[in-house]
């Protein structure tokens, strides 16, 4: 792995979870929370089951985000996806990273009640 200055997405997307921070749509201060995520097609994808929890009613307000993953810190925009290819990379990328490879189907049904978010990193 590269040292922790150089380090990139790729060497750490095998972590088992990342530091999302979203600005509160009502108090505009940093709220972070740590949750899963996959890499895959350069971009990182994280879902909830459910009700939308606090950051993610705070990405639907403001997409700009910050996010760490171990050593490797960046800017990223973030988007709720719903269908397409990115809603599909998002959910097989997602599953098969904390379970295993599944068919479209067992997929499907295991993110029913699912919101998938596509991160994007602000390359400046």
């Amino acid at each position: 792995m590269a040292s922790k200055s150089s380090a990139t997405i790729e060497d750490v997307k095998d972590r088992e979870t990342m530091y999302l921070t979203t600005k509160g749509r009502k108090t505009g201060k940093p709220h972070t929370v740590e949750i899963w995520f996959a890499f895959a097609g350069g971009k990182i994808y994280a879902s909830h089951e459910g009700e939308h929890p606090d950051w993610m009613k705070n990405l639907e307000k403001n997409g700009q985000v910050k996010v760490r993953i171990d050593s490797v810190n960046f800017d990223a925009t973030s988007i709720i996806v719903k269908d397409g290819e990115s809603y599909e990379l998002g959910k097989k990328s997602l599953y098969e990273k904390y379970y295993r490879p599944a068919s479209k189907e067992v997929i499907d049904d295991w993110f029913s009640l699912s919101t998938v978010v596509e991160l994007t990193r602000v390359i400046r």
